[in-house]
This record gives C-alpha cells, sequence and structure tokens, in this order.
C-alpha cells in the first residue's frame, strides 16, 4: 500500500507527521510526501520516504492563479498512484481533494483548526467557503480536532456527518516532550511561541505585559516565533523592534528545538484568537508547564481553568495579565499541582499515537484491509 502525504511545508510533515509516517512505514506500506522544499525535505528522505516537491504559497488564496497548484498536485499523483491521499492545511485540503478525485484516490482531510479566512467576513470567506463546499464533496473522511469546529463547519459546508471525526490535535510525542528540571529561575518567564500574527494574539501578550511590568518589573516575557512580513496578518519588523528596544520581551526567531526554552518557562502563554488543538501548549503540557490562554475553541479543550492553568477573555490584554498575576501569586504547592496536572491530561488524552490509530484504521477501513 501507498500512502501520500500533502503538506503546505516540509517542515510540517517532519515535525508533525513523523510518529504517523514511521508507523506506516513499519507496516510495510510506503509514504509519499509532497510538499515545497525547504531544510526538512532530506529527513524526509532518512525517514524513508519518497519525497515529491511541489511549489506552493502557504498564505494568500486564489483560485484562478491557484489552478496552476491543482495541476501540479494532479500531476504528481497521477505518477504516484497513491491508494489513498492524506492532506493537512488549507490549500493541501481543498486543492488536493480536487486533483484526487478525477484520479479516484480517497482523500482524508484534517481540518486543524479554521484558519484565519473563517475570523474573516467578507470576499476571503465566501471564497474559502465556496472552494471548499466545491473541494469537500468528494472526500472519503474530513477529521476535526475540536467539536466546535465541526460544528461551525458543518453549519457552512453541507457534508455527511457521518464522514468526519474527532482528532485529539496532532498528538504529542510524550516520550520527547517530557518534563525537565530546571534550577529555577531568578525572575518568572512567561512564554509565547508561534507565528507573528495579529490572531495569535501577539498584540495581546505585549499589553499584558507592559501591565504586569507596572506592577512586578522583574518579570520576564519571551517571544518565539519567526517573523514573516509576507503574511497579510503578520506584525511589522519596526513594531518587534521597539518592544525589544524597551525591554519589554526577549525576542528569539526561530527554535528547532523548543524544549530547552519551555523548561526555562514559568508558564507558556497563548492569547490566540481561535485554534484547533494548538500545537504549543500540547508541548508545554507535556513538559509539565503550567499554560494561561484565550477561552476560545481548541485553547479551552487543552487548558483546564485553574487546574492546569488559567483560561483568559479573548482580545483582552488587561485579564491575561489579571491571569499572569493570578498565577504568580500562587504557592510554590499549587503551582507544582498544575504542573502534574498539564502532564496528565496530555498523557491521557493528546498522546499521538491515539491519532496515529485513528489514521491507520481509518486507512485500513476505506481500502478494505
Amino acid at each position: 500500500m501507498k500512502v501520500a502525504i500533502m503538506i503546505n511545508t516540509s517542515w510540517n510533515i517532519y515535525n508533525f507527521r513523523r510518529g504517523l509516517i514511521k508507523a506506516i512505514l513499519d507496516r510495510g506500506d510506503e509514504v509519499v510526501a509532497i510538499a515545497p522544499s525547504d531544510d526538512y525535505s532530506h529527513r524526509l528522505l532518512e525517514l524513508g520516504c519518497t519525497f515529491r516537491e511541489l511549489e506552493m504559497s502557504a498564505s494568500g488564496m486564489n483560485p484562478v492563479t491557484d489552478f496552476g497548484l491543482i495541476l501540479k498536485m494532479r500531476s504528481i499523483l497521477k505518477e504516484e498512484r497513491p491508494d489513498v491521499l492524506l492532506t493537512y492545511t488549507i490549500k493541501p485540503n481543498i486543492y488536493g481533494s480536487l486533483a484526487s478525485s478525477g484520479l479516484k484516490i480517497p482523500c482524508v482531510c484534517n481540518v486543524s483548526g479554521l484558519g484565519t479566512v473563517f475570523l474573516w467576513t467578507g470576499t476571503v470567506k465566501k471564497v474559502a467557503v465556496a472552494l471548499y463546499k466545491r473541494a469537500f464533496k468528494r472526500n472519503s473522511w474530513v477529521f476535526f480536532q475540536n467539536d466546535e469546529d465541526r460544528e461551525e463547519f458543518l453549519k457552512l459546508i453541507p457534508i455527511s456527518r457521518d464522514k468526519t471525526s474527532l482528532l485529539p490535535g496532532s498528538g504529542i510525542d510524550t516520550n520527547h516532550f517530557q518534563p525537565i528540571k530546571s534550577s529555577g529561575n531568578s525572575s518568572p518567564i512567561f512564554t509565547m511561541i508561534g507565528r507573528l500574527i495579529v490572531e495569535k494574539g501577539i498584540y495581546d501578550f505585549i499589553e499584558a505585559a507592559r501591565i504586569v511590568k507596572k506592577k512586578k518589573p522583574e518579570v520576564k516575557f519571551r517571544l518565539i516565533g519567526e517573523l514573516d512580513e509576507s503574511h497579510s496578518r503578520s506584525i511589522e519588523k519596526s513594531e518587534l523592534e521597539s518592544w525589544i528596544a524597551e525591554d519589554l520581551i526577549e525576542y528569539v526567531p526561530h527554535l528547532t528545538d523548543v524544549r530547552d526554552a519551555i523548561a526555562t518557562s514559568d508558564a507558556v502563554v497563548l492569547p490566540s484568537y481561535r485554534e484547533g488543538t494548538p500545537r504549543t501548549l500540547l508541548e508545554a503540557g507535556a513538559m509539565a508547564k503550567a499554560m494561561i490562554a484565550t477561552d476560545v475553541p481548541g485553547c479551552r479543550h487543552v487548558v483546564i481553568d485553574g487546574q492546569n492553568g488559567f483560561l483568559c477573555k479573548l482580545k483582552s490584554p488587561k485579564d491575561l495579565a489579571a491571569k499572569m498575576l493570578l498565577f504568580l501569586a500562587l504557592s510554590k504547592e499549587e503551582r507544582a499541582q498544575m504542573e502534574l496536572t498539564s502532564r496528565k491530561l496530555i498523557v491521557e488524552k493528546f498522546d499521538e499515537r491515539i491519532v496515529v490509530d485513528h489514521y491507520l484504521k481509518l486507512i485500513d477501513q476505506l481500502l478494505n484491509y
């Protein structure tokens, strides 16, 4: 059996789907990774995949200019002839569905959050909805990462609920992400890891940092994420530089391995506007860290308010700051209990083996194995 996996970056396939790839290969099946070439493409080859390069812009959707992308996808799929196609992220989900349908290749899509287009109104959202309607008519299965996303999606996109199910995110390797003892910080550190775009709550994090520092100037704030000004919703480089000059944040552009950064944090913060199942929180929870996140779909499934962290109001730097201060006021014993609860929750509900098992069973079911 040959399984094709299509995502908008090789980095994404290697970092988030490696466990699934290994499980498929261990069964004696083949894996074809289809994605743009980047620094992680060779690692996919080392895993044992066949790699097919597919040029694709991760942002921006225009059905006219992207028609060529559909043709490229179809050409690769026609040459490789996989038994099933697994897609992730918006363009592979939509265009991969369209490209595979004419070749009668079963397509399994993973909607890992509704994305920024569903947070907007107007033409962009209308175009995205129209494309989803056309593409998902022909799908074999659609995975969602939380029930709120599924319910909202099904209101807009008329597909059969019987061909959908839920997954606990991309899952997390709880052996790789384990608690690491640190010597402790001389000053508390709150860390945010994510894309530097508006919808991740960057501005809320910055304003909350200002509020907290007025009361507790010794507290430190760490921001980890690559700046991509080509993204329409990216923050500006000048803004980032001003925050650094203000000594408001410690900025780290990119980390191949985030474990040390998480280990040296007192709590991990994600004031996102909406998520599927946020990877950052899964990593933090697996490493037994308390978390502070917005009370929105995705985040509230990983952060149980008062048990392994705190939930704050959406787009409210004031409430985010209040929850940070509440965390700082906890006793050593209360923090330790939160950390234990975080690890326990991730191991029981979000381990990647749960996700892998779902995929393998579905693939066998679709192909009548």
